[in-house]
């Protein structure tokens, strides 16, 4: 019975410290976002996005002509 009670204790130590990390980053996160400038990413990567779509359809090569149509 004291093995029982000991690896629930494992266990429960194991969440804490694995979930330990995540919680600290998220924490120091939101510090930061409300404190500081950060750049809106998923603005950033639209932007990337169209201008990678605007380049390719710049540089495209023309299609070939359908002689048989």
């Amino acid at each position: 019975m004291s093995t029982t009670v000991i690896e629930g204790v494992v266990d429960e130590m194991g969440i804490i410290r694995s979930s330990f990390s995540f919680i600290m980053g998220t924490l120091c996160g939101v510090y930061v976002a409300q404190n500081y400038n950060v750049p809106n990413l998923a603005k950033l990567v639209n932007t990337g996005l169209l201008i990678a779509k605007h380049i390719e359809e710049t540089y495209r090569k023309p299609r070939k002509r359908d002689d048989d149509n």
